[in-house]
């Protein structure tokens, strides 16, 4: 039998201490809904990203800024939204790490890791929000 979505919201101080009780209520929330570690994990590491991202180059450490998470979480999918108070960035213009010249900086490596890992990655035209989703993937079988 399927439960019905958790849907929900909190705001954090703009401080990388506050990913490990976000982490912790999202975190928790994939363990409700039984996903497996493989999805834990591109959920976590995106979460990770995105919110260090929001941190140190939306809000450039502002710590009297905020970072707000909203989510929606059920059986068959995991969507975030983290929304800094930044002035926002074009994604476009972030540079491709994998291309040669560009393969020693280390901008870009994030996001490349966001939309490796989740299924569907969107930024407001502003750009100082990301929306992220996971849709369930099946467990790989025993070997």
């Amino acid at each position: 039998m399927s439960q019905g979505p958790t849907i929900g919201s909190m705001e954090v101080h703009s401080s990388l201490s506050a990913l490990e009780g976000v982490c912790k209520v999202i975190l928790d929330l994939l363990g409700r809904y039984k996903y497996g570690d493989e999805d834990i994990f591109a959920v976590h590491l995106a979460l990770e990203e995105a919110f260090s991202n929001a941190v140190e180059h939306g809000n450039r450490g502002d710590p009297n800024k905020t970072v707000r998470i909203d989510y929606a979480i059920d059986d068959k999918r995991v969507e975030l939204r983290l929304t800094d108070q930044g002035n926002g960035f074009d994604p476009q213009k972030v540079p491709d790490p994998r291309l040669e010249e560009n393969i020693t900086e280390a901008r870009g490596r994030g996001l490349l890791l966001i939309r490796a890992y989740m299924d569907q990655v969107e930024f407001t035209p502003k750009g100082n929000s990301v929306r992220m989703v996971r849709m369930r993937h099946p467990e790989p079988a025993p070997q």
